[in-house]
């Protein structure tokens, strides 16, 4: 990571989980990489702040009391944080889910921790929990993801071992067309040879390596192939009503339909499909998040948690 990204990052995360606005000499003082004069400081952070704006993070200005005329005060209010990424190749795809398993297991890396840990030596409480997705999830290795991005990109046939439904493991053989993320999760697909169908497979599924054949240019993707659509077949909406801790759960809080304040918790309605990637999206969130209904779903958390009781105490 550069300089630059580096400094973005950790801009980023000061700003997102700070309870305050933060004044531009407290950001100067927080943040590694604002150097030199008090001039080049401002030209710095000028361009930062453009550089965040234009992938879609909303920055607010604001004061520490309307009557006075305070320094202007910066912060991300974690509601509105959204990363636009554009349109990226299969190649990005893969950097980016390395980069995101690096994170995997640390929200924030030590330079981050530190900027956190100079806020708060300067008076500025922050909070981390408030930080939304940014740390994704990454519920497969890395170098899966990019054996099939390299087997999409050279027209390649892949073999792997599945976990279906039942459990059962089933050697697949598949022409892969295209790869996407939904709800923490990797997703591949493509014309299964053995059944002759298109079939979409959950990357975390995958029981071992994923071979790439010999021979790549072996098939053509269909234009205008869509991942997305091919996931959402034969899967019936439903929706469920599930209360949230304030300030929690925010991944969540951008699908509702509804939302009920509830004091010390919001209660919202939301809409799923796959029942076993909702729940795992659930329990991402730990005791920030309690299903109230239907019933069969909170029972299959409820199963699930105790399970995860007795395993591992």
């Amino acid at each position: 990571m550069s300089r630059k990204s580096e400094r973005l990052v950790n801009l980023t995360i000061a700003l997102l989980a700070t309870r305050r606005y933060l004044t531009k000499s407290e950001i100067f003082r927080s943040i590694e990489g604002y150097e030199g004069s008090d001039e080049a400081k401002e030209r710095m952070f000028e361009r930062d702040k453009d550089d965040l704006r234009s992938l879609g993070i909303e920055i607010e200005v604001g004061g520490f009391d309307p009557i006075f005329n305070d320094e202007a005060g910066y912060r991300i209010k974690p509601e509105s944080y959204a990363l636009d990424l554009g349109e990226i190749s299969g190649a990005d795809i893969a950097l980016l889910s390395l980069a995101a398993n690096a994170w995997n297991g640390q929200a924030l890396n030590a330079i981050a921790h530190s900027a956190l840990l100079k806020l708060k030596s300067i008076g500025i409480d922050s909070d981390i929990d408030a930080i939304p997705m940014l740390a994704p999830r990454m519920v497969s290795a890395s170098n899966e993801l990019v054996t099939v991005v390299e087997a999409i990109t050279t027209r390649s046939a892949i073999t792997f071992t599945y976990i279906g439904q039942d459990l059962e493991n089933q050697k697949r053989t598949l022409n892969p067309y295209a790869l996407a993320s939904r709800d923490g999760f990797w997703y591949f697909a493509g014309m299964d040879l053995d059944k002759g169908a298109i079939r979409n497979f959950r990357l975390d599924r995958v029981e071992g390596e994923i071979v790439v054949g010999n021979k790549s240019d072996s098939f053509e993707i269909p234009a205008g192939f869509d991942l997305f659509s091919h996931l959402d077949e034969g899967i019936s909406a439903k929706l469920a009503t599930i209360d949230i801790r304030k300030g929690k759960a925010f991944a969540l809080r951008k699908k509702a339909l509804s939302v009920v304040e509830k004091g010390e918790w919001d209660q919202i309605t939301i809409q799923y499909g796959d029942d076993s990637t909702f729940i795992d999206s659930l329990l991402w969130h730990l005791d920030d998040v309690v299903v109230i209904e239907p019933s069969e779903l909170r029972e299959s958390v409820v199963k699930i948690l105790s399970s995860m009781v007795v395993n591992h105490g």
